[in-house]
């Protein structure tokens, strides 16, 4: 029984081109499939604890006032929102938009929350059970009549433009694009307008501004787990983990220090893998030939430090400690 789908792009070059960066398909597209079976191991499932403890060092960004009340928006008299994103930039931009609306004087501010804590009592939780008590922003703050228990509150996490646009990029970049490059010796303006507008119009997944967060991961690459402080070491193996990342730029960027300071990987080729992170923890949830307890997602670089080429490892490379690793935000 096929557990899990995950397709695989081999990927020659790269160029930053109206700050997209542009992955151009090999001659192949490569499936790889993970299938039950008596000569494999199967890994239990993660609980929900697991779950939310390996999202934890997650942050995600959403306006509110300042108690660290959530800022609920409503488009109409139906529908209520609360946006969370993944970008703190989005977040201040989403600021920036309330208060040039009027809302300068509701003191508002960007408040950081652990992705974690909010995935399954707020994310994955039926919204429609349970009424969340709001105030009007023109209330009184001990002003109970301005309360108001609105039901159906939608929660949207957002994931950065740049990495939405760059996941459509890599579903929709083919043997046609790749031919036209090869043709062109070159990115052309008309080569990079023709892949734009098939990103934007035929990407089969994330096409949603919002509840469709892509994360990228390319195979190859290992970090070292440092041991916890106290932890003995002698004679045991260094723990090694998958690191996923939110930020397609980072992992690339990541990718080439690592393999322009490294001999062993010099014109290695990266087997840049894509999913969804709903998804992702979905398949978290069954057992699975996949070790998930051994995957790292990586935060945005704006938040936390992303290690550098001297830190990751190939598989079969030589292993090296990253600084810092199992840092966390802590729940904010």
């Amino acid at each position: 029984m096929c557990k899990l789908l995950r397709r695989s792009m081999i990927f020659r070059c790269h160029s930053l081109i109206l700050g997209v960066y542009f992955f151009f398909l090999s001659d192949f597209t490569i499936f790889f499939l993970y299938r039950e079976g008596s000569d494999q191991k199967l890994y239990p499932a993660m609980t929900h604890e697991e779950i939310e403890e390996w999202l934890g060092h997650i942050p995600v960004f959403t306006v509110t006032d300042k108690k660290g009340m959530v800022v609920v928006m409503r488009p109409d008299n139906n529908t209520s929102i609360s946006y969370f994103f993944m970008s703190p930039v989005m977040a201040n931009a989403t600021l920036a938009q309330l208060q040039a609306a009027g809302a300068e004087n509701m003191e508002l501010q960007i408040s950081a929350f652990s992705l974690g804590k909010l995935w399954f009592t707020i994310f994955k939780a039926n919204s429609t059970d349970e009424g969340v008590k709001v105030k009007s922003p023109n209330s009184m703050e001990n002003d109970e009549e301005g309360n108001e228990i609105v039901k159906g509150v939608e929660y949207r996490l957002v994931p950065d433009t740049r990495d939405l646009f760059g996941a459509r990029m890599l579903l929709t970049m083919g043997e046609e694009e790749n031919k036209a490059l090869k043709d062109a010796g070159s990115i052309t303006p008309e080569i990079a307008q023709a892949a734009i507008k098939k990103a934007m119009t035929s990407s089969p997944k994330f096409n949603r501004t919002y509840n469709e967060v892509p994360v990228f991961v390319i195979q190859q690459m290992r970090l070292v787990k440092q041991p916890v402080e106290g932890e003995k070491t002698e004679n045991k193996e260094p723990e090694t983990m998958l690191p996923m990342y939110f930020n397609l730029q980072t992992m690339v960027s990541t990718w080439q220090k690592f393999t322009s300071q490294s001999p062993e990987t010099t014109g290695m080729e990266p087997a840049i893998n894509l999913m969804d992170l709903s998804e992702l923890v979905d398949l978290m949830q069954q057992e699975s030939t996949v070790d998930w307890r051994k995957v790292i997602l990586m935060p945005q670089t704006n938040v936390l430090t992303e290690p550098s080429a001297a830190d990751v490892t190939s598989v079969g490379g030589t292993q090296s400690q990253i600084p810092g690793m199992g840092q966390t935000l802590g729940d904010l």
